[in-house]
């Protein structure tokens, strides 16, 4: 899967990116709206990772998404 397709999909991906990281609200992947910086920004927030950090972690799930 890519990115364009998780945009594309984000009210289901939204609940899968809920499932793994249980820290993000509804509302904040509302506003993040599939936008991959947005999560990313978001995850470094809630989480204290580096921006690196973040960015592999987003990889990594999209790896896992059939």
């Amino acid at each position: 899967m890519n990115w364009d397709q998780v945009q594309g999909q984000w009210k289901q991906m939204k609940g899968k990116a809920q499932e793994q990281w249980g820290e993000l609200t509804d509302d904040e992947l509302d506003k993040a709206a599939g936008d991959r910086q947005q999560l990313e920004g978001l995850i470094q927030q809630k989480y204290g990772k580096s921006k690196e950090a973040a960015r592999d972690e987003v990889d990594s799930w999209l790896s896992k998404q059939p």
